[in-house]
């Protein structure tokens, strides 16, 4: 009896956590699709990584990079697809891990003065979930520029 109690309660969660991946997947590349159309529309000839994530180097900064441990101090605008500014900072800083995952794969490609813009996806910035200014599912466009930072 309760080997089929356990049987019932485990197939549940397997069956919607299938269907949350393939959301994920299929948002993915709905996004991609809208990346790689704004990026051709505004002429922006940026490099990706297998995550999703577009990016442009607009400078490269010092050799050494931050890590997932490192305190980042940044200026950032982010921006929705249609341009909309939805945040800003001047000279602010924050723990690199606890960042949206398009900051904690993009910042690392520069060092300390570097300048990047990132495109990233939904599923490497809020996901279905919904922020002041920003939409559920939105792509979301960050020109960022890593001042320093400590590990």
């Amino acid at each position: 009896m309760k080997k089929s109690l356990l049987f019932f309660l485990i197939i549940p969660i397997l069956l919607i956590a299938s269907c949350k991946k393939e959301d994920d997947n299929h948002q993915l590349h709905n996004d991609i699709a809208l990346i790689e159309q704004y990026l051709a529309n505004n002429n922006i000839q940026a490099s990706h990584l297998e995550s999703g994530l577009y990016y442009y180097v607009h400078r490269q900064g010092s050799e050494q990079r931050p890590k997932l441990s490192s305190t980042v101090t940044v200026s950032y605008t982010g921006k929705l697809l249609n341009g909309n500014t939805f945040d800003s900072g001047e000279f602010v800083s924050f723990q690199l891990a606890g960042l949206i995952k398009g900051w904690q794969q993009g910042l690392p490609l520069i060092g300390s003065g570097g300048r990047i813009s990132l495109y990233v996806p939904s599923p490497l910035g809020y996901g279905n979930q919904s922020m002041p200014g920003i939409p559920a599912n939105s792509v979301l466009v960050f020109d960022l520029t890593l001042h320093y930072f400590s590990n």
